[in-house]
């Protein structure tokens, strides 16, 4: 399974960005797509996750300003962050728990900077 997300961002505190991470390889059955963080100095936290029926599931700190979604037919998984803050820069990783194992992304650096 390999996971290849779009490129890092940099956007002034209050704009936005989206991610998106595309699935590819022994990717059948897959339920779970999701993203973590992990800022400097800080544990690689949950960000957001989404199953294959559309449910999902939102850290507390992104509530309300972060939107994972996902399209099925193209494995791929979005992520919308809106009303960016200084504290959600962070190396973002998808991952994909797939028979067993979890898969990662390469890591995307999002900036939050004026």
């Amino acid at each position: 399974v390999q996971l290849q997300a779009s490129e890092e961002g940099l956007v002034q505190p209050g704009g936005s960005l989206r991610l998106s991470c595309v699935a590819s390889g022994s990717i059948f059955g897959i339920s779970v797509m999701g993203w973590y963080r992990q800022g400097q100095g800080k544990q690689r936290e949950l960000v957001a996750k989404i199953l294959r029926d559309g449910s999902t599931e939102h850290g507390d700190s992104v509530k309300g300003r972060f939107t994972i979604s996902r399209d099925v037919a193209k494995n791929t998984v979005y992520l919308q962050m809106n009303s960016l803050k200084p504290e959600d820069t962070a190396v973002y990783y998808c991952y994909v728990p797939l028979r067993g194992s979890v898969y990662w992304g390469q890591g995307t650096q999002v900036t939050v900077s004026s």
